[in-house]
Parts: C-alpha cells; structure tokens; sequence
C-alpha cells in the first residue's frame, strides 16, 4: 500500500497550516524529505518483532535487571555493592544517575 507523493506545494500548505512559513527555494526539499521519512516508517511497520521484548527490558550486555545479581557492577544503576561486589540491598547515595 503506498500513499500519495507530497508534492513541494502540499509541504507549503501543510508547514503553513502549523504556522511554519517555509521560504519558497524549500519546499521541494521539505517535501522529499517527508516522503523520505513516510517511505521509512512504512517499512518499519511491516517488521514483524515477534517475541523481541520492549527496550525498557533490554540492556546492552544481555541482562534484565529481572534477577537479584543481574546487574553488572559497573551498571550506574544506584545498587550499592559490599567489598566483594555483591548488592547490599540499599540504594547507592553516591550512584550516578
């Protein structure tokens, strides 16, 4: 399914509507740009993600944060740690955050 080409006059008229008045030399530019974006954005809806979990469960070394340990020790997460690394159960006062 495919839409409609915005042409460089159709920009004009949609900038305009929001109140962006967009000089004349742009319009052509503006347009490519959000048929660009929609051509984009059409392909990522058809991505099927099946089971790939939302990125609010996903960290970037394979953890979940799910587990008690899960973290990894340099994970600025405010988890404060014992001398041996292990999570004390209280909240880091001097985490960065």
């Amino acid at each position: 399914m495919s839409a409609a080409v915005l042409t460089p006059p159709e920009a004009a008229k949609w900038a305009a509507r929001t109140g962006l008045l967009l000089p004349d030399d742009r319009h052509a530019l503006v347009a490519a740009t959000a048929d660009h974006i929609h051509s984009v954005v059409s392909v990522l809806r058809e991505l099927d993600f099946g089971d790939t979990p939302p990125a609010t469960a996903y960290r970037a070394d394979g953890t979940t944060g799910d587990v008690p340990g899960d973290v990894p020790a340099d994970f600025p997460g405010g988890i404060a740690r014992d001398a041996a690394g292990e999570p004390t159960g209280k909240e880091d006062p001097d985490a960065a955050v």
